[in-house]
């Protein structure tokens, strides 16, 4: 009796082995377990360095933390970060390799509208798609471009409205670096200054990654601006506030309200450099929520108590979350499937809610105003409380305006989306016939 107990336990368990061996099989055969890979795309080398290397770090951190949580589909996340080195044709073929060589099904990727500009029609030949976290211009739309930066008026004009406004200023100094993104800006602020009755005393233009700011410095001392709007990026934005402040430019006579340093960059200067001059973005590390502090606790606990947080930061992290939400709704990474997922997602952000525009892909966020203080930190002057819809194109021109405004300067440049090197600075040459025309309507 005991043999015959024996053999059938031995039966038994040989059977169970068999199925488990072949559940395993069946699960292998019907469940895709292979690895989602996506692409990162920032600069990691050259003058943008300073700015995109902490969003490649949101990036990744967003995407660690769907893999602590069990991947995407049952299935883990791998990632391939490309460098675009600062430089327009080397973003457009990293972002060739990662869609064709890579096979990644969703990119993370750009900083300046030059680079964006120039993977576009790589995206949109291949049908592919971009989540761009930046702030932006505006003046373009794209079914391959999820905008999850600020629209124009999520930073640009509520921030000359609260100079006008709050700061008194009348008198207006308009700087930026030589690319699509300043001198669209400008553009922009311009039309608004002809509303307000505001004056523009002047406007300059430095190089793209050029440290050689004394000009823009020498006609700001001129002119004597009640306000200078600064649209310089990078490492010529570190150097032409540090030389403001050794020019005798103080905050309290001529304060400087900047779209492109937050956090992260101010830790690369003197405190003293920029204290009491402005910055317009949609998030700053100082704001008071809870969903804030646990995600700047987040950060540091994987970076270092060191590292600032700053609104790319931010928004490249929630960039990731928000296309994960479109990829568990649409149950695949089909690209063209999650890319109409993802119109419709929202989460409560740090700076609070914020939603994909199903019109637009850009997205509603909350816009804020802060002032530097010698911690680096920001206090929040001026907020705008709730999510604001985004506008790509602003009101002062039509559509058709603003795209010929773009095409302009870009057959200005050679085909380029920055002035050629060594070209004179000066203003946007296209701005005259479309002002001209505006005013004949």
């Amino acid at each position: 009796m005991s043999f015959k107990l024996l053999a059938r336990s031995f039966v038994i368990l040989t059977l169970l082995a068999i199925g488990a061996v072949a559940w395993i099989l069946v699960d292998r055969a019907l469940v895709d377990r292979t690895p989602i890979i996506v692409g990162i795309l920032h600069s990691q080398t050259g003058p943008m360095a300073i700015s995109e290397k902490s969003m490649i770090d949101a990036e990744i951190l967003a995407l660690e933390e769907i893999n602590a949580s069990g991947g995407l589909l049952g299935r883990p996340v791998e990632w391939r970060v490309a460098d675009g080195e600062s430089d327009w044709p080397t973003f457009a073929s990293q972002a060739e390799r990662l869609i064709n060589v890579d096979k990644v099904c969703v990119v993370f990727g750009c900083w300046t509208s030059a680079s964006r500009k120039s993977v576009l029609p790589i995206f949109e030949a291949n049908d592919h798609l971009l989540v761009y976290p930046m702030a932006y211009e505006g003046l373009e739309q794209s079914r391959n471009v999820i905008y999850t930066g600020a629209a124009p008026n999520q930073q640009i004009t509520p921030a000359v409205q609260w100079c006008y406004e709050k700061l008194g200023a009348r008198r207006f100094f308009l700087v930026g670096s030589d690319y699509i993104w300043p001198h669209c800006v400008n553009a922009i602020i311009s039309d608004q200054l002809e509303g307000l009755g505001a004056q523009l005393v002047g406007e300059r233009y430095i190089p793209f990654g050029s440290t050689d700011v004394a000009a823009a410095v020498r006609e700001i001392l001129a002119t004597k601006p009640d306000v200078v709007l600064s649209a310089v990026v990078g490492d010529s934005a570190i150097a032409f506030a540090r030389s403001l402040r050794e020019a005798g430019v103080r905050s309290e006579e001529t304060p400087l309200l900047t779209f492109a340093l937050g956090e992260d960059e101010l830790r690369t200067i003197s405190s003293s450099d920029m204290v009491g001059d402005y910055a317009s973005w949609n998030y700053f590390q100082s704001i008071d929520r809870p969903e804030n502090v646990a995600f700047v606790k987040k950060f540091k606990d994987r970076y270092g108590t060191e590292r600032p947080v700053s609104d790319v930061i931010s928004t490249a992290y929630h960039s990731v979350q928000l296309w994960a939400q479109a990829v568990r709704e649409a149950g695949t990474t089909d690209v063209q499937q999650v890319r109409y997922a993802i119109r419709h997602q929202s989460l409560d952000a740090p700076e609070g809610i914020i939603a994909v525009d199903p019109q637009t892909q850009h997205t509603w966020r909350p816009v804020s105003i802060g002032r530097i203080r010698s911690d680096r930190q920001f206090d929040i002057v001026w907020t705008s409380g709730s999510a604001v819809r985004p506008v790509p194109f602003p009101i002062s021109r039509s559509r058709p305006e603003w795209e010929r405004f773009v095409d302009a300067l870009h057959r200005g440049w050679g085909g380029q989306w920055a002035a050629p090197a060594g070209a004179a600075p000066a203003l946007a040459p296209a701005r005259a016939p479309v002002a001209k025309e505006k005013s004949q309507r």
